[in-house]
């Protein structure tokens, strides 16, 4: 039953969005020209024997249609007489009282804007009649063998007529550059998904932020910050859950969640949640206790030093690698502050001395995909500027291994990062995820006000 209503939920988004759709595709058609674009949907996944894993439609379907069901595959064709089809599951009633309703060919035509529509079952003996006189086919090898032969198949039929010209695709191109090149760039209405999905994983935060006591489970904060974004009306997380305290933060995908709480140990939770296919992505340090120890805090206030100066700089025309060239001068001079390196900074960056303690990324991109699509570079040594719609998150931390005995003992097991959701606008940046404090006060007060009930 949980399936169906999810499954409704997700037909009536793409009812309200279905021009926002057919906008995305029109600009598709532009680009594709005189070429024509064959997209699969992602397969279902067997979690184990016969039980699957819930199921997620490939994001690159999701963007151009909204269509949500397995087995299916659009087809973009401009100056086909029906340029927009989809090929789906057929309705089957013995099949939807099992596993849920089907939109079937009719409902892909009438919800999601088909111009037509056919059982997926058919999708061999009509593929040629797209690629015939198409002088590109957008299509991605080597993702699904299986789809891969049938293309293959298609395409060699198209060929193998010997009394009329060569009327096959004499080139495949990957689509996904181009697509996402598309999704880099959010509208408005996809904005408006975001701002609510990060609204939801700052409100989750909060709660887990106010519900931590020591002795308590990491799975148990789990709990509290997933079940408060299914309250709220997502669908899932975004992605695994990290929940680790104490030393379990200095492991950057951290996500056994099952250690206990200590008191004196700091707590770093790292979720999102995922609102109508769009992604959350948070991240919050905090003491398991009432506060900050000396040398906590002086970590912390270094990482959220970092990650302020780093999300002041994210304006248009400054490119992810720029970014993390000045993340790391500011994180490689704290860590000389800190004691945790000696020597000159600019010599430590060029030793890459600083990755012991901080080794990721500033950040990246954020949308359907929780890490979204989009290129950084424009070329092997120009980064890709930033722009206005875009939406990042900004994610520095400093992990000080348990066993590093090159550093004053006071910092081992010491892990902090702290992360925003954050629009990339003409002016200032706007953060989407700033109702979850991160000020080592505002911090303190919560979690002493959450103890003393």
């Amino acid at each position: 039953m949980a399936y169906v209503q999810r499954l409704a939920c997700q037909c009536s988004t793409s009812r309200v969005t279905m021009m926002n759709y057919a906008a995305r595709r029109q600009q598709l058609f532009h680009e594709l020209q005189d070429a024509v674009l064959v997209l699969p949907t992602s397969a279902e996944a067997i979690r184990s024997h016969d039980s699957h894993y819930d199921y997620r439609p490939a994001s690159d379907m999701l963007w151009l249609t909204g269509f949500a069901e397995p087995d299916a595959i659009v087809v973009l064709a401009p100056g086909h007489t029906h340029p927009f089809a989809l090929f789906v599951r057929p309705r089957n009633r013995d099949m939807e009282i099992w596993n849920g309703r089907r939109a079937g060919p009719e409902g892909a035509m009438a919800q999601f804007g088909a111009d037509a529509a056919w059982p997926i079952s058919e999708f061999d003996q009509r593929i040629g009649d797209y690629l015939q006189g198409r002088a590109r086919l957008f299509y991605s090898l080597g993702v699904d063998s299986a789809m891969d032969v049938r293309m293959l198949r298609a395409i060699q039929s198209l060929r193998a007529s010997k009394r009329k010209p060569d009327r096959a695709p004499n080139a495949i191109v990957d689509p996904r550059s181009l697509l996402h090149r598309l999704r880099m760039y959010k509208s408005a209405e996809e904005l408006a998904l975001m701002s609510t999905a990060a609204e939801i994983s700052a409100q989750g935060h909060l709660a887990a932020m106010r519900a931590t006591r020591p002795g308590m489970l990491e799975y148990e904060i789990q709990g509290i910050i997933e079940g408060h974004f299914l309250r709220s009306g997502a669908r899932a997380p975004a992605y695994g859950s990290i929940v680790a305290g104490g030393r379990n933060a200095c492991i950057l995908h951290y996500v056994d969640n099952r250690d206990p709480l200590r008191d004196g140990e700091l707590l770093l939770v790292d979720a999102g949640a995922e609102y109508q296919w769009y992604a959350g992505d948070i991240t919050r340090t905090w003491p398991v206790g009432a506060q900050f120890s000396g040398p906590q805090r002086d970590v912390y206030q270094a990482v959220l030093d970092a990650q302020k100066a780093s999300i002041h700089e994210c304006v248009p025309g400054i490119s992810n690698d720029e970014l993390q060239r000045r993340t790391i001068r500011r994180l490689t001079a704290s860590m000389v502050d800190l004691g945790l390196l000696q020597g000159e900074v600019d010599g430590l960056i060029e030793k890459e001395a600083y990755k012991r303690f901080y080794m990721h990324g500033v950040g990246h991109y954020l949308g359907l995909d929780v890490h979204d699509v989009g290129q950084y570079w424009v070329s092997e040594s120009q980064g890709l500027g930033m722009a206005p719609g875009m939406v990042v998150t900004i994610e520095p931390g400093i992990y000080i291994a348990e066993d590093d005995e090159q550093v004053p003992e006071a910092f081992r097991g010491i892990g902090v990062r702290i992360e925003d959701d954050v629009v990339i606008t003409e002016g200032a940046p706007r953060i989407l995820t700033a109702s979850v404090p991160k000020e080592i006060a505002d911090i303190e007060a919560i979690r002493a006000e959450s103890l003393e009930r």
